[in-house]
């Protein structure tokens, strides 16, 4: 019995550190095919920001990374420049491609 509730535990340990670091809050799929494409689809994400941030040696945390990353995913400019400190640039102004809604 206490071999079955480590393993058990192991398991949960398991889908903390998924939800923690892969932001998985739920799947799509019920079938196994379903469940491991998504973890692994998370997984390579999460260790292409991790190779970003290591080549690069930007001085930020993953998670903002993954930020900036998401939301300037088809920009041109280097990666040091979407990090800077100073940039007061408005994605509003930058983007000729996002939607304005302005009130009415």
């Amino acid at each position: 019995m206490a071999k079955l509730y480590k393993a058990r535990w192991q398991i949960e340990l398991f889908f903390k550190w998924i939800k923690q670091n892969l932001r998985i809050k739920s799947f799509y799929g019920t079938s196994e095919n379903a469940v491991r494409t998504q973890i692994w689809v998370a997984a390579c994400a999460y260790l292409m920001v991790a190779i970003l941030n290591k080549t690069t040696g930007l001085d930020e945390n993953l998670s903002r990374i993954l930020q900036v990353v998401s939301v300037y995913i088809f920009s041109k400019d280097p990666i040091h420049q979407l990090f800077m400190k100073d940039d007061t640039r408005s994605p509003e102004i930058d983007n000729p491609n996002r939607l304005m809604f302005n009130d009415f």
